[in-house]
């Protein structure tokens, strides 16, 4: 921008005005732009004004030297000021749309009462000119300030937002205390939910799957994986009952995902624990999603591995003796019989052989197992050793 030198007397006459000038510029943004109202009357105010009032002292001394705003200059502050407001809108959680608006409305005023002063003493149209056109620019390098003040201001905001949220994701993850979590939910201004639900899947489905969620779902991110989209990331999702529990089943069909049980927000971590226990039981890229719900006999079976296998050993200790192919055998009769509470076309149905297959088979097992067939403690055992998962 070319600006006015302006001689010094024009100069100082205008400086000796700005304390008026001033005021109807911080008056007019008040009556013009609602948000600012209650703002001027709260620290903020004092602020602002004296932003206002710095802003028309740097474009006095643009008006009467032509420099810009290099460090030590008075404009410097000016445009300074104009940085920190921006910043101090977005710490507001404001758009930039009401400090345009207020910075439009004061170069309007300001031009008013200064072009009144400048006509009066008799500075040339040409110069005129110049002097609105310098007014204006200046606006709008305050305002280019102020935007790059707010976009940082936003940029730095959200990157310390995220880190804290993903702490806050991990803490919940791994059980933290209750005041640990209070605390990192409020210092990552996330407003807790009654309760969550802890979905486990492939880190590359995360970004397609999150824009459906509730937006203050946590990700947690598997530090141990070499390549983070190889790796399994845990989302802990916002529940509100069985109609999140089927949306998600629904979302994640196909993505091998594990769905945990709902928990308390503070309690989440036992529905990570669930559904990571689950991921170790089932082929979940084969069965496309998982409901940990569905699961809760194979994990209590599978609780005590040790005590499991023994438990086998005990329940199949009649077939030891017999050669392996006769024994798989029966063990697979015994097995269908259980499931099928004795119903022999049912079971025959089920191995794909006859009816009699089952009846012959079936004599065998009780010559084997004797009277201990008919002992309901000896059914449970055989039951859960068979029905289980290997």
């Amino acid at each position: 921008m070319a600006p006015v030198i302006a001689d010094a007397q024009l100069i100082e006459t205008l400086r000796g005005e700005l304390p008026q000038v001033s005021g109807l510029v911080v008056g007019a943004v008040i009556d013009s732009v609602p948000s600012y109202a209650d703002a001027f009357s709260g620290p903020m105010g004092e602020t602002i004004a004296g932003a206002v009032n710095a802003a028309l002292t740097g474009f006095l001394h643009l008006l009467g030297s032509g420099r810009g705003a290099e460090a030590g200059t008075p404009l410097k502050p000016a445009i300074d000021g104009a940085y920190e407001l921006g910043r101090g809108e977005a710490q507001s959680g404001r758009s930039m749309d009401a400090l345009l608006a207020a910075y439009r409305i004061g170069a309007q005023v300001a031009w008013r009462e200064m072009s009144r002063t400048a006509v009066a003493a008799d500075l040339p149209g040409t110069e005129l000119a110049r002097f609105a056109e310098l007014v204006f620019a200046y606006i709008d390098e305050l305002s280019a300030a102020s935007v790059a003040g707010h976009n940082d201001q936003v940029s730095t905001s959200g990157r310390v937002r995220e880190r804290y949220l993903e702490r806050l994701g991990r803490a919940l993850a791994d059980g933290a205390r209750e005041p640990v979590l209070v605390a990192a939910a409020k210092r990552a201004d996330w407003e807790p939910p009654d309760t969550m639900v802890a979905v486990t899947l492939s880190a590359r489905h995360v970004r397609s799957v999150l824009p459906g969620l509730d937006p203050r779902t946590l990700e947690v991110v598997d530090d141990s994986a070499t390549d983070p989209r190889q790796g399994r990331s845990v989302l802990l999702v916002p529940s509100a009952g069985t109609s999140t529990r089927a949306f998600l089943l629904r979302q994640l069909d196909g993505l091998g995902a594990v769905v945990g049980p709902e928990r308390p927000w503070l309690e989440v971590a036992a529905s990570c624990r669930r559904a990571t226990r689950v991921e170790a039981l089932v082929d979940v890229e084969a069965a496309g999603v998982v409901d940990t719900e569905a699961a809760l006999a194979d994990l209590v079976c599978t609780a005590d591995p040790d005590a499991l296998a023994d438990l086998r050993a005990k329940a199949l200790a009649p077939l030891a003796d017999l050669r392996a192919g006769a024994a798989d055998r029966l063990t697979e009769t015994l097995r269908s019989w259980l499931l099928h509470q004795g119903r022999r076309d049912d079971v025959a149905a089920d191995l794909v052989v006859h009816p009699q297959t089952v009846r012959y088979r079936m004599t065998q097992l009780r010559t084997l197992y004797g009277d201990a067939l008919n002992d309901p403690n000896v059914i449970a055992e055989l039951s859960i050793a068979l029905i289980a998962p290997a």
